[in-house]
C-alpha cells in the first residue's frame, strides 16, 4: 500500500512539473532527442510550527506534509507530461559506449516539488550485492529515438560504484 501512495505521490509531482514551465520559452526546440531531467526549483515551504493535527508545512505549489488535508483540492491543466516518473523507474542507464552502468530504482524530491536526486542501483547480480547511488538529475539525459525512452550518463561502472553509497529502503516513506 506505501509504495502504491509512493508512487503515486511522485507521478503526480512529475505530472505538475509542466504546468510550472508553461510561462517559459524552451530553450532548447522541443524536437531535440536529448533532454535533461534537472528540474528548476518552483519556491521553498516553512516547516511545521506546532505539532497538532492541522499543522503542515507549505510552499509555493507542490506536496504538502501533513496530519491532514487542510487545503481545498485544486485541478490544474497541463500539456502532457513527456516523461513520468513511471516510465523512468526500471530504466536501464547506459554511458557513451552503450553499456549499461545502472539502473533507476527511484526519485528523490525536496519539499515535495522538485526531484533532487536520482536513485541508481549498481553492481550486483540478480539483486544480490547491488548497491545504491544518488546522481543528481542533471546529470542524467533522456533521449527518444524509435518511440523508446533511454537514459544516458557520462560515467563508465567504476564512477558509479565508486559513488558514495546511498542508504536506501524501498519500503520506507
Amino acid at each position: 500500500m506505501k509504495k502504491i501512495i509512493v508512487g503515486a505521490l511522485v507521478s503526480s509531482v512529475m505530472l505538475s512539473v509542466p504546468a510550472f514551465a508553461q510561462d517559459k520559452q524552451p530553450s532548447q526546440p522541443s524536437d531535440s532527442p536529448t533532454k535533461s531531467m534537472a528540474t528548476p526549483p518552483v519556491g521553498t515551504a516553512t516547516s511545521p510550527t506546532s505539532n497538532d493535527a492541522t499543522s503542515a508545512s507549505t510552499g509555493g505549489g507542490g506536496l504538502t506534509r501533513a496530519d491532514t488535508a487542510t487545503a481545498k483540492i485544486k485541478f490544474v491543466s497541463a500539456k502532457p507530461a513527456e516523461v513520468t516518473s513511471s516510465k523512468l523507474v526500471g530504466k536501464n542507464l547506459y554511458n557513451k559506449q552503450n553499456e549499461t552502468v545502472g539502473e533507476i530504482e527511484d526519485l528523490v524530491m525536496e519539499n515535495g516539488k522538485t526531484v533532487t536526486g536520482v536513485v541508481v542501483s549498481v553492481g550486483g547480480f540478480l539483486g544480490v550485492g547491488e548497491r545504491y547511488v544518488l546522481v543528481d538529475p542533471s546529470s542524467i539525459f533522456l533521449q527518444r529515438a524509435d518511440g523508446k525512452l533511454k537514459a544516458l550518463v557520462d560515467a563508465d561502472k567504476e564512477a558509479l560504484k565508486s559513488a558514495p553509497e546511498f542508504k536506501y529502503d524501498r519500503k520506507a516513506i
